[in-house]
């Protein structure tokens, strides 16, 4: 799969006219054109939903996109639950899936009306004691344990993972719930992260569905949703191939018809929380090539750093990089790509295949459009960047503006240090 940046190097030479280097970059286009396939691909199911995992991109003006076309928002937190909220998301329209969950966060999404999303057993006591009841509809979240496999590959460990209930504790935990008034339940499980294969999906619906019957013959509760939650992934290398969400959907189908029709359960609804599936292609960082250096290898230093994209540093992830306006050339140069902070780990690129990068060049580091900004931070006293939205129309919005030292400073008002440092 050959990468190719959604914006050429004529509207992003006006762009940084305006806005200066690093920046992240939406594409309008491209993510209106995925929340259809979605949504398309899922269509067979009277009741899918999916909840854009705002973790992911926790930014409103995109949020509200994916809102046009039916999605809600998957939130894991009580700041995410606000941002909602502020957006006029209420009710089924959220999914709160949290774990080790502070009282206050169960407050909020029960003020919100949202699907409280259960991630242990012992929170049932907890969440009654925090809200004073249990809500009508309420999901669990399941951890088979074990290894996940598809065919031969060993997909993720869920056993080592910390979240979800075993099979014995979702089964005592229906029954707990339901005799303490729920009604409607869900079934909620995440086995493997950026899975890039079309397989996933359709095995993990396997696993949920045979647990779902079992539950609702052996508990006598009615289940009403059954969330997949995320794991599809997108290709960050270009010898990967995309997953194609329509053959994703339609292998669920049949799993749906092989499992749960049968047993008389074709009234369940599917719901998914993806986030680097709904974003990740659709954001790129915008950086400038500001020093090169010769030592022991060669070194192009950009204005980005880890603040911006931290998934390079702090996985060794790799993202594609393209040298806007040199395309075409030959990749003949090795070099690592670094940011500025004081951590060898500083990283984009490490020994990477590029053209020859002159002094000025814009940088495009793709897939940054899920867990990109949003894991950003301030280490060094970094800035955070700017994000842009790339519209329809091929202009360019600002839809979060550049942190500035103000606001840096503004936390430490409590000693009056900030108006002394930022007039």
């Amino acid at each position: 799969m050959k990468k190719i940046p959604f914006v050429t190097k004529e509207q992003l030479d006006e762009i940084v006219k305006e806005y200066p280097t690093p920046f992240h970059l939406y594409d309008e286009k491209g993510i209106r054109e995925n929340a259809k396939a979605l949504k398309e691909a899922f269509s067979w199911n009277k009741g899918y939903k999916e909840y854009f995992a705002v973790k992911a991109t926790p930014n409103p003006f995109l949020i509200n996109i994916l809102r046009e076309y039916g999605c809600g928002c998957d939130c894991s937190s009580y700041t995410e639950l606000m941002l909602s909220e502020a957006i006029g998301a209420r009710g089924n329209d959220i999914m709160f899936s949290s774990n080790d969950t502070p009282a206050e966060e169960f407050k909020k999404a029960e003020e919100l009306g949202a699907i409280i999303n259960l991630d242990d057993i012992t929170h049932i006591d907890f969440l009654e004691k925090a809200i004073g009841h249990i809500p009508e509809t309420i999901s669990c979240r399941y951890n088979p344990g074990g290894l996940f496999k598809i065919s031969n590959d060993i997909m993720d460990n869920p056993g080592d993972s910390k979240y979800g209930m075993t099979t014995e504790q979702i089964f005592e935990a229906f029954k707990i719930l339901k005799a303490k008034g729920a009604k409607e339940f869900g079934i909620h499980a995440f086995l493997a992260s950026n899975t890039v294969t079309n397989e996933y999906y359709p095995m993990l619906a396997k696993v949920l569905f045979e647990v779902a019957v079992k539950l609702q013959k052996e508990t006598g509760v009615h289940i009403k949703f059954i969330n997949l939650s995320g794991g599809v992934g997108i290709p960050y290398n270009p010898d990967q191939e995309p997953n194609d969400i329509r053959v994703i959907g339609e292998g669920v189908r049949r799993v749906y018809e092989e499992v749960l029709t049968p047993a008389g359960m074709g009234d369940v609804e599917i719901y998914t929380e993806l986030g680097r599936f709904m974003m990740g292609p659709y954001g790129c960082l915008v950086t400038k090539a500001i020093h090169e250096k010769h030592t022991y290898k060669e070194y192009i230093g950009v204005d980005a750093c880890a603040v911006n994209l931290m998934r390079p540093a702090m996985y060794g992830a790799y993202h594609h990089i393209t040298v806007m306006g040199k395309e075409n050339k030959p990749c003949n140069c090795k070099y690592d790509v670094t940011g500025s902070l004081c951590e060898n780990n500083d990283k984009f690129a490490i020994d990477r295949m590029l053209p020859k990068i002159d002094m000025g060049d814009l940088l495009v580091i793709h897939d940054t459009g899920a867990h990109g900004f949003a894991m950003g931070y301030n280490y060094n006293g970094k800035l955070k960047s700017a994000e842009m939205l790339l519209k329809e129309d091929g202009t360019a919005q600002l839809i979060r503006r550049a942190e500035t030292p103000k606001d840096y400073f503004a936390t430490f008002d409590c000693f009056d240090i900030g108006k002394k440092l930022v007039k």
